[in-house]
């Protein structure tokens, strides 16, 4: 285990995160998350008042999921748009917490995901889906600050492939609306034979580990996506 970059707005890379030794927790579309297995929502409740006094001392705020068996807890440096050493010490700080409560963690599962449309013409779409989702209009993308709904983007098709990945195949039919689902490195080629298990395609492995290109029996692609070589 190593200590990150003492820069608190320095974003950190995914070596500088395994380097870390956080090992409750996992990188996942630019956010450290974890889950505790708590088994009842007393001890739930007592790990989510702990992190919150820990994150008013520190000053710096996870977003806290709670529920009857669980504790999902989601760390980022928002200033920043990264993973800084703020989030390595607090999510240290966490999983202390959890252990003095025998709350277990569990990596396994841990996923984020962002809609991606493809379209020849985005200008006007951002402020649209903004308003239909109840976002607010970042960079060209809706984004809602809240979490309540996925990012979404805007993808320009190349009839000969994804720029992405020049070696895609094209499609014989239309597609407008893709998944790009975000999983831990070490999350990656489970969930994919996952797909594969259940009746999904693997398109493309071109850009693994970065991302894999799979597709359902209709022919509509997604991708599963790490933070590996980015």
């Amino acid at each position: 285990m190593s200590d990150p970059s003492p820069d608190p707005r320095a974003v950190l890379s995914h070596d500088d995160l395994l380097a870390a030794g956080l090992d409750d927790w996992r990188s996942v579309l630019r956010r450290l998350k974890a889950r505790f297995r708590t088994g009842d929502f007393a001890t739930g409740l007592a790990l989510v008042d702990r992190i919150g006094a820990a994150a008013e001392e520190a000053d710096h705020h996870p977003d806290v999921s709670l529920t009857y068996p669980e504790v999902l807890v989601t760390l980022s440096s928002h200033d920043v748009g990264g993973i800084t050493s703020r989030d390595v010490d607090l999510a240290r700080r966490i999983s202390g917490f959890a252990a003095e409560l025998g709350a277990s963690a569990d990596v396994s599962g841990l996923t984020g995901f962002e809609v991606g449309l493809d379209t020849g013409d985005a200008a006007g779409l951002d402020g649209f889906y903004a308003a239909l989702l109840g976002a607010e209009v970042r960079d060209g993308e809706p984004v809602d600050p809240s979490g309540q709904v996925p990012g979404l983007w805007f993808q320009v098709p190349d009839a000969e492939g994804s720029d992405e990945d020049p070696s895609l195949p094209p499609q014989d039919h239309e597609q407008r609306w893709h998944l790009d689902v975000w999983v831990p490195h070490d999350e990656a080629e489970h969930r994919l034979q996952a797909v594969l298990d259940a009746g999904g395609r693997l398109v493309s492995d071109a850009a693994a580990p970065s991302f894999w290109v799979v597709e359902d029996r209709d022919g509509n692609r997604s991708c599963i996506c790490t933070p590996l070589d980015r």
